[in-house]
């Protein structure tokens, strides 16, 4: 009352009676009657102002939200289907809908999302507040973690051709109901993508991926190797992987796959020459080969096709000698075979019992107890073999044969096994696994390490030529015959590639050509003299071309303005003095150490040997095997899945070779990942 008689004119509290006069009650009296007054006058002035008309909201949100003040000056939006608030208004800042837009939009609500698919099964309605397509929509924004992130449709795509390369999905699932679903409801803006769309991103991915191989490919510092692995399918089509090898700046061998082709005539005299024509063309390799290895069977004429396209497109490489037709992996496999082979009698009977045991639960109790009534020592676990990895054969024969005294009395423990293997059976399958020890352990060393020194497959094929020989001369004919069959296929190996293997040793410091004059006199007697010229004769006819090759230009800033001194140095006293090589062959050999790292020798030696560094570079990186370090235990030839084969070659081309080089960009991130953590540590 009192503020509203702040506010009346002066004349309407005229006669107001001073509160002087007596008696306060009066005084009240007299207030009383003129706030009855005030009052009539305000309501007077009230009425007779037009009332403010609040705007109506408008907006569809509020159908769905509702407005509550939860402490003084701040009201909050909630939901009617969750209950969830959201920010609304705070004193003069009203924050807007957009935020609550959103949550009925993305159908992040639960309840709504609920009545939405409810309503799609009843009657087909569409999701409320959706915004029609079109091809200058803006950007949708989704909120997580408080930070507003944009929907690009591009960018799941790539996501969506990633995933199918790194983790050889079928281009097709992108049309499978389920993957459509699963997308919708990850994110409803999402436009569905066909085979054809998903397909040209994996295209897309692998060639952004070929450029990053193709810029680390122009630093190499010497020449590149190939390798070619010849899949085979069932529609008789041919796939040649092709890799090359390199040693990099840093001294550290490297290889990148670079092509998948598909030959129509894999039995043809061309193939592999052909494959390696294109290979050179597309990646221009012209000049920069320095050897060939293929794996599979290929006659004369393919090979010298292949000698002659070396020399033609890379002068100055021994003529062409660098070419291996017999790759280790394949080599250690066939005689694996050969073994097996042999033995395939004993082997079924070996096979039969193991199964006995392991397919039934009841049969594997009996012979466990068994097994420890016998105080067998051996901790080997039976396990049936895999007929194409012929290391599971080698396996399976080993624990069987540890386990043999088992087996020998178990038909008393378990009567339904009726036919153990005989004495005489155990004696071949010791025998078998006499041979197949020492390849089985070779050919563990291509999967041990990814690229495996020729120097160490040169000692392993000696000792295996050398063991076989000894097993011919031996009194068991059992074993007497099946080294005979084996040696074979090792004279036949050397004869293609003891050449390489040789270099290969050559450029070991701790070797040279010493162990080269040792190991051939026992291999091959009164020949010795000439194969150990044959090899010398090489690495000096190869020293030569390189010194044949342009040195380098030195920038201006290196130049020291003595180079006719050195012009002079050279014509005055070259006679008389020796070559790198034959310095390097001349100087005492290194002890033989364990841990010995034969390029990073080099790589501290190049100032000392500037042109027999650049030789041995490229010799080293040699590869022995065709074979992926998966398959160097494949008894055939690997073969392309029928899925793959429906496809367009050069879509099985970009999705294998994109897989390969995303695989290793991941692995590379990692190790740089865990050496930052490790130096931070």
């Amino acid at each position: 009352y009192l503020f509203t008689l702040c506010f009346l004119p002066d004349q309407s509290l005229s006669g107001f009676s001073s509160p002087n006069r007596s008696g306060h009650s009066v005084f009240f009296l007299e207030l009383e009657a003129k706030m009855e007054t005030a009052m009539e006058v305000y309501n007077d002035v009230e009425m007779s102002t037009p009332p403010i008309k609040r705007r109506k909201k408008k907006s569809k949100v509020w159908e769905h939200f509702t407005i509550g003040v939860t402490e003084p000056g701040c009201r909050r939006a909630f939901c009617k289907g969750c209950n969830q608030s959201f920010a609304y208004s705070s004193g003069t800042k009203v924050a807007g809908t957009s935020h609550l837009k959103r949550h009925i939009d993305k159908g992040t609500c639960p309840a709504l999302l609920h009545h939405t698919h409810d309503n799609n099964d009843n009657d087909n309605s569409q999701p409320m507040m959706t915004t029609p397509k079109s091809d200058h929509t803006p950007r949708r924004r989704y909120r997580t973690q408080n930070t507003y992130v944009p929907f690009d449709q591009d960018k799941c795509r790539h996501e969506i051709a990633k995933m199918i390369i790194m983790h050889d999905y079928p281009l097709h699932m992108v049309e499978h109901p389920g993957f459509v679903s699963f997308v919708q409801a990850l994110h409803p803006q999402f436009d569905n993508v066909s085979f054809n769309n998903v397909q040209g991103d994996c295209v897309a991915t692998y060639l952004s991926e070929k450029q990053n191989v193709i810029k680390s490919l122009e630093g190499i510092p010497g020449r590149l190797c190939l390798t070619l692995d010849m899949w085979t399918s069932k529609l008789t089509l041919g796939y040649v992987f092709i890799t090359g090898h390199f040693i990099d700046s840093d001294w550290k061998i490297q290889k990148k796959l670079l092509n998948v082709l598909m030959e129509p005539y894999p039995e043809s005299e061309e193939a592999l020459s052909l494959a390696v024509s294109n290979c050179v063309s597309e990646w221009g390799l012209e000049g920069k080969l320095f050897s060939v290895a293929f794996n599979h069977p290929a006659s004369k004429t393919a090979v010298e096709n292949i000698r002659s396209l070396l020399c033609v497109r890379n002068p100055g490489v021994l003529d062409g000698q660098l070419v291996i037709g017999n790759c280790v992996a394949r080599t250690f496999s066939g005689l694996a075979k050969d073994v097996l082979d042999k033995g395939k009698d004993v082997i079924k009977k070996i096979r039969d019992s193991v199964k006995h045991v392991k397919t039934s639960e009841s049969h594997e109790e009996r012979f466990v107890e068994l097994k420890e009534q016998l105080q067998v020592p051996s901790d080997k676990v039976l396990c049936l073999d895999d007929k194409t990895q012929w290391n599971t054969t080698y396996n399976m024969l080993v624990a069987a044969s540890e386990l043999k005294e088992v087996f020998s009395c178990l038909d008393t423990a378990d009567p339904d096994f009726k036919q153990p293997p005989s004495a005489e059976d155990w004696m071949h399958v010791e025998s078998l696994c006499t041979f197949l020890k020492p390849l089985y352990e070779a050919a563990s060393t291509l999967q041990s390490s990814g690229n495996p020194s020729a120097v160490t497959f040169f000692h392993e094929v000696w000792k295996t030529q050398s063991d076989l020989s000894r097993a011919i001369a031996g009194e068991d004919p059992y074993v007497a015959g099946i080294a005979k069959t084996m040696k074979e296929k090792v004279d036949k190996y050397w004869r293609e590639c003891s050449l390489v293997l040789a270099m290969a040793v050559v450029m070991d410091p701790r070797f040279k050509m010493k162990l080269v004059e040792f190991s051939f006199s026992k291999i091959f007697g009164e020949d010795a003299g000439k194969n150990i010229k044959t090899v010398d004769d090489g690495i000096h006819e190869l020293f030569n071309e390189y010194m044949a090759l342009p040195a380098p230009l030195k920038p201006a800033s290196e130049a020291d303005g003595l180079s006719d001194f050195d012009n002079y140095i050279l014509e005055t006293t070259g006679q008389n003095l020796k070559s790198e090589l034959d310095q390097y062959l001349d100087e005492t050999l290194l002890p033989r150490v364990q841990e010995f790292d034969v390029l990073d020798w080099w790589k501290q030696n190049k100032l000392k040997y500037p042109t027999l560094c650049k030789m041995a570079r490229d010799i080293l990186s040699i590869p022995v095997s065709a074979a992926a370090f998966d398959y160097v235990f494949d008894m055939e030839p690997r073969e392309m899945d029928e899925y793959k084969t429906s496809l367009r070659p050069e879509t099985v081309e970009a999705l294998i070779c994109a897989r390969e080089w995303l695989l290793e960009s991941d692995a590379s991130s990692q190790q740089m990942s865990s050496a930052v953590v490790n130096a931070e540590a």
